[in-house]
């Protein structure tokens, strides 16, 4: 097969694949198309691709030629309406939110793939960019409340005398939170973490972190190691607890989100206004409305003496270790789509194929899609 590899747009500077996965894939019979400058901001050059047995060529030959499509963000309209019928498309669609872009997709007939709707089991764990991406999220954004913050994290002993550790808090205890923790332990911080599962509470306390517990949660096994929506009354004791340890934090991250939904309130404004002047809040569910009642997407602003960062792109700022991660999840995901002679072979009894399939041949395979699709 001919699998060309897109340049993301401006605003991403992480490629899709490095050219240590590209010798990986020409030895499996398959030819690889590169557009040109596609790794330039994840430090992988033309040259190195090329010498890795890939070929460079421009976005239009890459479209007119491959037969698989990779990225990492949707190409637009335009380009998806160029596109041949028999050609694959493998991307980061958010198809829980993006409804009209999965009715397009639809309508346009061609076979898409979405990296972040693989189901969370056990044999997918090697293709789950979700955790990747969040292991990078969990890391920087510990680093960027550093960075904000006016104090130190470790405690020091110093004959100017001893300072205290800072107190960080981390609302949501998945991957991204987990490294949060680890992240801040390792810096020296006091870090207490709370989430809706009681499961994880054995994993915060294995990281050093006092976990908050609000008894009384709704769980959902099948909900892939997400959080679910909670009753009235929870989140009525949920919203006392977590206000009262914010005020008492110089540092909260929070990372709690619900796929296809907005993103839960978590720490609201009076809280904010009640925080420690210098206190940072780091919310990496931004782009879904955000945890924090006044945080605002893509910036970083002080609601009077609190710094609130809202980014929820951090992945594009490691480029490289989140290309490699992110490649190597592909990578493990190709093989269930292309056989060793590179053939295509898209058997829709795999459950990781089939849920991860947006459409084909004109019909939404995701069943959680289609439903939210046709109650629209």
């Amino acid at each position: 097969m001919k699998l060309g590899i897109v340049k993301e747009p401006d605003n991403e500077q992480r490629v899709v694949m490095l050219p240590s996965h590209i010798k990986k894939l020409t030895t499996s019979g398959n030819d690889l198309l590169i557009e040109k400058g596609a790794g330039d901001r994840a430090f992988a050059f033309d040259k190195d691709y090329e010498e890795a047995g890939a070929k460079t060529v421009s976005r239009e030959e890459l479209f007119k030629e491959a037969d698989m499509i990779l990225g990492i963000r949707l190409p637009g309209k335009k380009e998806i309406d160029s596109l041949k019928p028999n050609q694959i498309l493998v991307f980061v669609i958010d198809p829980l939110t993006n409804t009209e872009t999965v009715k397009s997709l639809k309508e346009k007939g061609n076979t898409v793939f979405s990296m972040d709707i693989i189901p969370r089991i056990t044999r997918a764990q090697d293709k789950d960019i979700l955790s990747s991406m969040a292991t990078v999220s969990g890391y920087r954004a510990v680093l960027e409340a550093a960075l904000h913050l006016p104090r130190f994290f470790p405690m020091f002993m110093t004959a100017a005398g001893t300072i205290r550790p800072a107190k960080v808090l981390v609302l949501g205890a998945g991957v991204a939170g987990l490294q949060a923790i680890a992240t801040a332990r390792r810096l020296g911080a006091r870090v207490e973490a709370f989430d809706v599962r009681s499961e994880v509470k054995e994993q915060v306390e294995s990281l050093g972190a006092k976990f908050v517990e609000v008894k009384g949660a709704t769980e959902d096994k099948s909900a892939g190691g997400y959080a679910v929506e909670q009753s009235e009354e929870y989140k009525a004791r949920q919203r006392e607890l977590v206000q009262e340890h914010a005020r008492s934090s110089h540092v909260v991250i929070t990372t709690a989100q619900i796929p296809g939904r907005k993103a839960p309130v978590l720490i609201t404004k009076e809280t904010v206004e009640n925080m420690m002047p210098g206190s940072v809040i780091i919310d990496l569910a931004a782009s879904s409305g955000g945890n924090c009642e006044v945080t605002k997407n893509g910036e970083t602003y002080s609601h009077g003496p609190v710094t609130i960062v809202g980014k929820s792109d951090y992945p594009s700022y490691m480029s490289i270790d989140a290309s490699t991660m992110f490649g190597n999840n592909l990578l493990n995901f190709l093989k269930l789509l292309i056989d060793s002679e590179g053939k295509l072979t898209l058997d829709f009894d795999d459950e990781i194929i089939r849920e991860s399939c947006v459409v084909h041949q004109k019909d939404i395979y995701n069943k959680k899609i289609k439903s939210i699709i046709e109650n629209q």
